[in-house]
Order: C-alpha cells, then structure tokens, then sequence
C-alpha cells in the first residue's frame, strides 16, 4: 500500500523496479491501477520466483508535509508526512493461509543482501534499520538473542523488497519529516507459525510502542510488524494534519474491498513555507528537562542541533549547581506534544542522562507572517507578528537567511541586517503611499 501511495504521489515505478532488481533475490514488483469502492489507487505487488504476490489486507490514512527550517523560530518544524505498511513477515489475517515452506534467512543474512546491494547507502541504512527493528522485536516477545531471528523464506523475500524499495521511494521523494493520522490497527485474529494470535500481533505492538492507535471497521489486521517497522524507520510522528501547501496526493491500495472505509493509504505531500501565517492563539507546548554532569560542551551542542533538527522548536543550556558542588548544564527542550517521546528517546540515546522531567504547558503567541523583501545581495525574509486587530507589534528578519547571505558575500552580518529592515520599512511606505 505504501509503495502504491509512493508512486501515485509522483515517485517513478521504474526507479522502484530498479531498486527491487538490486537486491537479487528473485523477486520483481508489479503495478495496476485498481478501484476500491470508487476511488482509483495504485496496487504494487511483490512478485517471487514462484509467481505469488504478498496480498496482507490493510488501510490507513496518512498524511504529511515538508518544508523549512528557521533557526531561532519557535514554529520552525515542517515535516512531511506517511505511515503504514503491510508484510508477510507476520501473515495476513485470518482469512489467508500461512506460508508452509520450510526454509528461513536470518536478520543477517537479510542484512548482507541488503548491504551488498547496489543502492545508495541512505536507503542500506533504513532498510537495515527496519529489520533490526523487527529482529529485535521479535526477539523480545520470544526471549532470544536477536542473532537467533529467522525470517520465512517466502516472507522475507517479500518483506526485504518491501522495507527497501519503501526507503528508496522515500529518498526519491526526498522529504524532510514524515507525519501520520492515529493508526487503526484493526481487530480479530492472525494466524501465524505460533498460532492463532490477536490483532495488533504482539510484534506489531512492540514496534508501534507509545504511537496512538485505536481499532475500528470489520475484524482484520491493519497494521502488520511490517507496517510498524517502516513507521519507525522513517521515524514517524503522529499529529493532525498540519497547515501545509499540499503538492501531491497518492493512493495505495491494499489486497481487497473492505466494509465501510475503501482499503487504502492515502499520502499527501506538501511544504509549509516561510510565508505560511502562523495563527494566534493559545496551544500546549511540551517541556522536556534534563541536568548533565559528565558531558563536555561540544557533546550537547551537537545534542541540541539534532533536537532541532528532529522538530524541537527550541534547544536551550543554563549551567546549575547541583549537590556536593557539583556543576551541570541543565538541558531544556521545547517541542510539539506529538514529539515529546521521541526527543526524549534522542536525549537518552545521545547524552548520558538516565532520567529527565517532561510536562505539558500552555503557550500564547501573536500570529505571525513573513514577508520578503530584497536587499543588495539577495531576498531576505522578516517575520511579523501581529496583535489581534492586525496592528504589527514586532518585525525582525530571518537571522539564517542574513547570515548566508554574510557568508556568502563576506559582508557584515549586522549591515546585512540592517539593509534588511531598511528594505521592509521601504515596502510598508510604499504600501502606505497606494
């Protein structure tokens, strides 16, 4: 479904079959335009040697967009946005047999194929992320070493042409974060080599871990381990759609009609742009906290430059006396509610903190806007922020723009501040004066 939703947004199937044929593993996809109940979509199928196509039925809705970044904004997030996959890592629901071949690949077999294949090394990277997602995964629910992970033959086939050609449909699309509507993980049973187990599968619940789900529409699985891992692998956030220029919309279809809502993943690409309005108002704000004792400063700065690359709307360091006269630096992040965890999830990873304080506060602002404006050496872009009735209570421009614009012409960057405010003065009397 992900692949379909891919290549009805614009991604090349060519360059999907192609990624497929590097893998040589027997396998090729095949595309058709399919209709469920009235809406047209894309259906990509997962062709073996012996001619069987992966079928795993399974919907959602996805959404998302991309955009730019401005550092110092406390609304500079632009993601964009996918979820939702299918696999026969984990059988289809119950109304489909289970593969009975007796033959298996492990996690790193599946990696060596993957590594050895002529593909660009972001892709290796994400696809083997996803596997080790569903080795460790599975090594969790059955108490194992991960080495010890097999993969069914037939499925893993499936599976690794799944998860790679999904990361190489990604880098072509070339977004730079990925959002998604709460996952419908279905209902009912699966049937699988362990036997008959509920839905969400207890690998499925293990890769989706704090992401909102809520089941709904006739018993059937939605959300396969597959599905989850991709979710992971392009470390999806869940949120309501976000304001965004939409560019492209993409339908992928699962196996079959189903009840109620049509079977499909539905993926909307876009960008926010600088001169998106960003509403006034009040909205929640997550807190995250954390004091360090034992890192050096170049350490948290490039912890902090990963927060705001990962969405944080800002990263900031105060130094605090702790007990026993020990000195810290106190690291405090703030983010969109939908990122807390995975922020916190960066903050455990790259620091060396074993807890930190997280909340949720309220948070007014002014609308804001952005206008730009040419100086001698380039655009600029000021933001406004406007009072309720419209009035502008403040004006300032957009320090990333005048700073390259610095670099590049080797000017300094406060002249070039100042030609920028000159410019936007000049554009208000201009305005003033029709």
């Amino acid at each position: 479904m992900l692949l379909g939703a891919l290549v009805d947004a614009g991604v090349p199937f060519d360059s999907l079959q192609k990624t497929a044929a590097a893998l040589n593993v027997g396998a090729h996809l095949e595309m058709r335009k399919v209709s469920r109940r009235g809406l047209a979509a894309i259906k990509v199928d997962v062709i073996t040697e012996e001619g069987q196509a992966a079928e795993a039925p399974h919907s959602h809705e996805l959404h998302g967009h991309a955009g730019h970044s401005h550092a110092g904004d406390e609304h500079h997030e632009h993601p964009l946005a996918q979820h939702s996959h299918e696999s026969d890592l984990m059988p289809a629901p119950h109304e489909h047999p289970a593969h009975t071949h007796a033959a298996h690949r492990s996690l790193s077999a599946i990696v060596g194929i993957i590594r050895g294949a002529a593909l660009s090394e972001t892709v290796k990277a994400r696809a083997i992320r996803a596997f080790q997602l569903l080795g460790e995964a599975e090594a969790a629910i059955h108490s194992m070493p991960v080495e010890q992970v097999h993969f069914h033959e037939v499925g893993a086939v499936d599976t690794i042409v799944d998860i790679v050609c999904s990361a190489a449909g990604a880098e072509v699309l070339g977004v730079e974060r990925w959002l998604a509507s709460p996952l419908n993980v279905g209902s009912g049973t699966v049937v699988c080599q362990h036997g008959t187990l509920p839905v969400p599968a207890p690998a499925t619940l293990v890769l989706l871990g704090d992401a909102p789900v809520y089941a709904a529409g006739e018993p059937m699985e939605r959300v396969t381990p597959t599905g989850a891992a991709l979710l992971r692998m392009l470390d999806v956030c869940y949120a309501s759609l976000p304001t965004m220029r939409i560019a492209a919309t993409g339908y992928g279809a699962g196996g079959r009609e189903t009840k109620g809502q049509p079977n499909l993943l539905r993926l909307l690409v876009g960008d926010e742009s600088p001169e998106t309005s960003s509403a006034a108002g009040n909205e929640s704000v997550a807190v995250i906290e954390t004091v360090i004792d034992d890192s050096s400063p170049q350490l948290l700065g490039y912890v902090s430059e990963l927060l705001l690359g990962a969405g944080a709307w800002d990263v900031y360091r105060a130094t605090v006396q702790m007990k026993k006269g020990r000195a810290g630096v106190q690291l405090t992040v703030l983010c969109r509610p939908d990122l807390a965890s995975a922020l916190r999830d960066l903050i455990f990873r790259e620091t060396t903190t074993i807890g930190m304080r997280w909340r949720l506060e309220n948070k007014a602002s002014l609308a804001r806007e952005f206008l730009k404006v040419e100086t001698p050496w380039g655009p600029v872009s000021i933001k406004i922020a406007r009072w309720p009735n419209g009035e502008v209570a403040n004006a300032a421009p957009e320090y990333e723009d005048c700073r390259a614009i610095a670099v590049r012409h080797s000017v300094p960057l406060k002249r070039v501040m100042h030609e920028a405010m000159r410019a936007y003065s000049a554009t208000l009397l201009k305005r003033e004066k029709l």
